[in-house]
């Protein structure tokens, strides 16, 4: 799956035209909350403008539905615009559109050395739906394609796939990041050192079903946690109290657990609390043993838990790790997803972040520059997990 790079493109006198992911949280008044997305971004930028190039940024941010334009002004890239200027150090250009006047005329001008961010791409019906002459026009903003926009690679929308096969025999390449991600999440589990554990952690099942069915096949053990925890134990009759469950899962979980055998690790004991709040009533019971009275429902993996769970991790060649275990935002139900994240780094081993909640979880336990790698994109690095190939991938240039 190797492809070529922006480093492997003159870009000396040329426009960029560079799909990044700029899809940054925001507070209620606008400001970015976690700017990691844009920092990540910045290498294959300067890559552009230290050799001479400029830069036209496309990104989407959010879901405008476009029926109330004030509804979806909360979603426009201009937070994300100010961000990047202070983290470039540099002035950025805005375009007010997309496709429109002011795009165009902002995307003429551009002068080598210079960045400009287009509007929200989700404002123009045309990203959503690929149209070709929505394409069409912003495939004449750049000589040169590059996606580096890893969290929307498994989509097929306009400024994914459209835009670079609008780009006739121009050179289509990925950015840094994505490279990065590639290396990471394809060839690391194409070819990994073992023991190769996989952590597979959240709330569904039905959300992991294809991750977990593909890591059997290749992994020397699964760890389960969280919440999909408890539709197993349900599926082996246990008692999961007030915990979340889907009922309609339970013969895929038994499926799952017959086709894992020992390769399948389910937890031990959970930590049960009788409220959702870090100061509830709590307990720790066997697994499949949560009481059917008094409200209670599992919020974590236990000690013992914990115990065997570390010990698997930290004898682990390669380890991929998707989903917590249990609610870790809320001590003190952090400790397993605690204990797995410092297992991990205790390993030495070869460590794959699964983006989503695993990476906030180790960035929220200042643990992220311990790891090999923390993915930027949830859905996509599930996907990859999963084996799935990536059309917008697939047709950028091979290296």
């Amino acid at each position: 799956m190797a492809k070529k790079s922006i480093a492997d493109v003159n870009v000396t006198g040329k426009s960029v035209l560079m799909r990044v992911d700029f899809n940054v949280p925001l507070d209620d008044q606008q400001q970015i909350t976690d700017d990691r997305r844009i920092r990540e971004a910045l290498p294959s930028i300067k890559s552009v403008l230290d050799r001479g190039g400029r830069v036209v940024l496309m990104s989407h941010l959010g879901r405008p539905e476009g029926k109330d334009p004030a509804a979806d002004a909360k979603f426009s890239l201009q937070p994300a615009v100010g961000k990047l200027q202070e983290l470039l150090g540099s002035p950025v250009l805005f375009a007010s559109d997309t496709v429109g006047a002011d795009a165009k005329a902002k995307a003429a001008a551009l002068k080598n050395g210079e960045v400009l961010v287009l509007e929200n791409v989700r404002f123009n019906k045309g990203e959503k739906k690929g149209d070709a002459d929505y394409a069409a026009v912003l495939a004449t903003f750049g000589d040169v394609y590059c996606n580096d926009a890893f969290g929307t690679c498994h989509r097929t929308e306009g400024s994914m796939v459209a835009v670079p096969n609008a780009m006739t025999g121009k050179p289509k390449v990925c950015g840094f990041l994505v490279q990065k991600e590639i290396k990471f999440l394809s060839e690391a589990i194409a070819k990994p050192a073992h023991p190769f554990v996989a952590i597979v952690g959240g709330a569904k099942v039905s959300d992991k079903i294809e991750v977990i069915n593909n890591l059997l096949k290749i992994c020397d053990q699964v760890l389960i946690g969280g919440a999909m925890a408890y539709t197993f134990e349900l599926a082996k009759g246990g008692s999961v109290g007030r915990s979340r469950v889907e009922p309609d899962k339970v013969e895929l979980a038994k499926e799952l657990m017959a086709k894992g055998g020992d390769k399948l690790l389910l937890p031990l004991d959970t930590h049960c609390g009788d409220a959702f709040n870090g100061n509830c009533n709590k307990q720790i019971v066997a697994a499949g043993k949560i009481p059917s009275e008094g409200g209670w429902e599992g919020f974590d993996i236990g000690p013992a838990t914990i115990k065997k769970y570390s010990e698997v991790v930290k004898a682990a060649k390669t380890i991929v790790w998707n989903g917590p275990m249990g609610v870790f935002e809320m001590p003190p139900f952090d400790a397993g997803t605690r204990a797995v994240a410092e297992a991990i780094v205790a390993s030495g081993g070869t460590s794959i972040i699964g983006g989503g909640d695993s990476a906030a979880a180790i960035q929220e336990f200042g643990l992220a520059d311990k790891v090999t790698h923390v993915s930027t994109g949830g859905g996509a690095s599930l996907e990859m997990l999963e084996g799935k190939r990536f059309v917008a991938v697939d047709l950028l240039d091979d290296a």
